[in-house]
């Protein structure tokens, strides 16, 4: 499955979850009910997967965690912000960058309406 497929069934899979339990939670009730969803539709998802980071000659083995990832190619950052700053953003594309994935979603799970509230982040690799 590509990228832009796995894109598509992850907010899928996100929509009917905030329009079930609706904005307010903390983001660690989101991340674990849309993994829960999306492994029930056949997709491969770690939670909190620690990626290492790299600088210079030295290896850090935790420099960050990313939320989800889902079948090894599309990292998911989930939110439940009022509004999400730059640094959101800017974060995501970093994991994408340190990473080398190409695709990423920023879900802010606090929007009213949910599809404003998700943002596709493209690393130009």
């Amino acid at each position: 499955m590509t990228e832009n497929e796995l894109s598509f069934k992850t907010i899928g899979a996100a929509l009917p979850l905030h329009k079930k339990i609706g904005p307010g939670l903390l983001e660690s009730a989101y991340e674990n009910a849309l993994a829960y969803d999306l492994r029930q539709a056949g997709l491969e998802v770690k939670q909190q997967v620690p990626m290492p980071f790299f600088y210079k000659e030295v290896k850090l083995e935790v420099g960050y965690r990313v939320d989800l990832l889902v079948e090894n190619k599309l990292i998911i950052e989930i939110k439940s912000l009022e509004t999400p700053a730059p640094v959101h953003y800017a974060q995501l594309l970093t994991y994408l960058k340190l990473s080398n994935h190409k695709l990423g979603l920023l879900i802010n799970f606090y929007c009213k309406i949910l599809k404003d509230g998700i943002h596709r982040i493209v690393n130009g690799l």
